[in-house]
């Protein structure tokens, strides 16, 4: 069947592109907030994907917090969740798990979830590899400012 966009008047076009529209958006990032309501409450986020870690030229740089990246802290970026929530990332590979605090934004690359620090990324056992399956959840939410 093929659409032809003469059979359909204006209106009739107008409403189907908005459905469609709207369809994409609700599709949008579904995974993303999984587990959070609308309080702002992550006890149930859980959230798998890849997970990297940040290169060393980002070395006392400061990120998205303000706060200075420092290879050995114990610290993450990620796209959603509030600065200073501490996460549990698993490499789904190994079973390795570390807690590491959201400073930053990121990653920015289609299906990576988070960039942990060099120390974490040592201790999930990821330097190697570069980029790994992982699962993300919220040890503890962010207090409020």
């Amino acid at each position: 069947m093929t659409f032809h966009s003469r059979a359909y008047p204006l209106p009739t076009r107008l409403l189907l592109l908005l459905l469609l529209a709207l369809g994409l958006l609700s599709s949008c990032g579904s995974s993303r907030n999984a587990g959070n309501d609308s309080k702002g409450n992550y006890s149930k986020f859980s959230q798998s994907g890849l997970g990297s870690y940040y290169a060393d030229k980002f070395n006392g740089r400061a990120t998205a917090s303000g706060s200075i990246y420092r290879p050995g802290q114990m610290t993450a970026a990620h796209n959603t969740l509030p600065f200073g929530t501490v996460i549990r990332v698993t490499n789904t590979r190994n079973g390795r798990s570390v807690d590491v605090t959201v400073t930053d934004r990121g990653p920015h690359t289609k299906g990576y979830i988070v960039d942990v620090s060099r120390r974490a990324a040592a201790q999930l056992d990821i330097i190697e590899a570069g980029v790994v399956p992982v699962r993300v959840t919220v040890v503890r939410a962010a207090s409020a400012p």
